[in-house]
């Protein structure tokens, strides 16, 4: 109980981040004492604003949803809840996980636990996104476990810029069920935690087969079979570009050196067709989101508008009203690559180069057993800079970590150091073959502890 008391001291010190778009302190501590009662050690939990819990709204941070209150829990947060997790908020994030800054969401901006607190208001640095509020959650000790979801490095970027571990898990072995899709075959479930060893813990509470998702799997989770001296560690050429700084890169030799020290064996490897995984992205990606989104008409739930002079003009007001920019241009260019005369040059070509990309990564861990890369091209950036440059820097950041989306492989950011310039955080990232998610994790401990 005291965990949970001094998890809700530690949100309401911290509300000035943002990280929080509801607090939920009296069902935290109503779940704390029925866990006691069941002999369990409570634990705070923040949950992404996209999941579904009973009884409490689901925002999606946007204005559409800012009233929406689902009538169940998603299968994930609940499995967590039964093994003690007592939920202190639902965590800010980009308005409907589109972005890598949590900063355009309808209830404001997310903002980085290393900011200038005395500043606050007037610049901040970037928590990242789209799952920034349970990253910082995480960070300030807000939460022991948060539950967010990557698309395309959702959980794995804000991570990195907060110094925390972000796990993305293989796709499905976590249930979907109860998760606002954004993109339904790259959304994964993923945990946020302060060490690899906790990553695991709460992955193997949520993970499992559940009735209501078919593409849900079970995990394997035996230990690793290998010793690291044992193992090969690939190095892929193509992500030492022209977007990442030297500190990053420094960090990533760094850990390959540590790598070395430890036993495995290190060698360069080839992904050629990952220059093309960022438009190929967002290809494919922008048909799911223009489908997924058209639900909100806002008929059944949302925002309706007071223009109901006719459907039409009800519909298009409601969106236009609550909607932010960056999530009508992706419904604008997801109809655009879905209409027939474009359908077949463009959407049905990225699923093709998305199954090359995939199958370039699966051929890669026949010769390595996990890949070593850095998680984003550098620090995190100040609020300014991202914004003077008209948000570029999301790009270079998504360059990273989308690919492994696209293979559906587990993959971990890694905190293992911190710029020399900036005293801001750095990592890297280790990603494995589909379903070795233990052995990502269990290199990812041994990694950072001898850092």
């Amino acid at each position: 109980m005291e965990r949970i008391e001094s998890a809700i001291t530690s949100a309401i010190r911290h509300r000035p981040l943002n990280a929080l778009i509801t607090e939920t302190f009296d069902l935290a501590r109503h779940q704390a004492k029925e866990a006691i009662k069941r002999g369990q050690k409570p634990f705070p939990l923040v949950v992404k604003d996209c999941y579904a819990l009973k009884g409490v709204r689901a925002t999606c941070a946007s204005k559409m949803l800012k009233d929406y209150v689902p009538p169940y829990t998603a299968t994930s947060v609940q499995r967590l809840i039964d093994s003690g997790g007592c939920v202190i908020g639902k965590g800010n994030m980009d308005e409907y996980s589109m972005g890598t800054s949590s900063a355009l969401g309808h209830f404001g901006p997310v903002k980085n636990g290393l900011s200038n607190l005395e500043k606050l208001d007037d610049d901040w640095v970037v928590a990242g996104g789209s799952s920034g509020g349970p990253a910082v959650s995480v960070q300030m000790g807000i939460a022991d476990c948060s539950i967010g979801s990557d698309t395309g490095g959702s959980v794995r970027n804000p991570a990195a810029f907060t110094g925390v571990f972000g796990f993305k898990p293989t796709y499905g072995t976590i249930s979907r069920y109860g998760l606002i899709p954004l993109v339904n075959s790259l959304d994964a479930p993923s945990i946020f935690a302060q060490s690899a060893e906790e990553c695991w813990r709460f992955f193997e509470i949520a993970a499992g087969r559940d009735a209501n998702d078919s593409t849900s799997i079970d995990p394997k989770t035996s230990l690793l079979s290998k010793k690291l001296s044992d193992l090969v560690i690939g190095i892929p050429k193509e992500y030492h570009n022209e977007s990442l700084t030297d500190e990053a890169w420094q960090l990533w030799n760094r850990a390959a050196n540590i790598l070395t020290r430890l036993g495995a064996k290190v060698r360069t490897v080839s992904l050629p067709l990952t220059k093309y995984s960022l438009i190929c992205y967002h290809v494919a990606s922008g048909g799911d989101i223009a489908s997924n989104m058209a639900r909100y008409d806002s008929v059944a739930y949302g925002h309706r508008s007071s223009n109901n002079q006719s459907t039409f003009e009800l519909y298009s007001s409601s969106r236009t009203e609550s909607l932010n920019s960056v999530v009508k241009k992706r419904i604008h260019f997801g109809n655009y690559f879905l209409m027939k005369k474009h359908r077949k040059e463009y959407f049905e070509r990225a699923l093709k180069v998305r199954r090359l990309i995939a199958e370039e990564m699966w051929k890669a861990f026949k010769e390595v057993d996990l890949l070593l890369t850095p998680t984003a091209c550098g620090v995190a950036p100040l609020f300014s800079q991202l914004h003077g440059e008209n948000f570029a820097r999301e790009s270079d950041d998504d360059f990273y970590t989308q690919p492994v989306n696209m293979a559906g492989v587990p993959a971990v950011s890694i905190p293992l150091g911190t710029s020399p310039s900036s005293n801001l955080p750095l990592s890297v990232q280790l990603i494995g073959d589909r379903l070795q998610d233990r052995l990502v994790l269990e290199v990812a401990e041994q990694l950072y502890k001898a850092r």
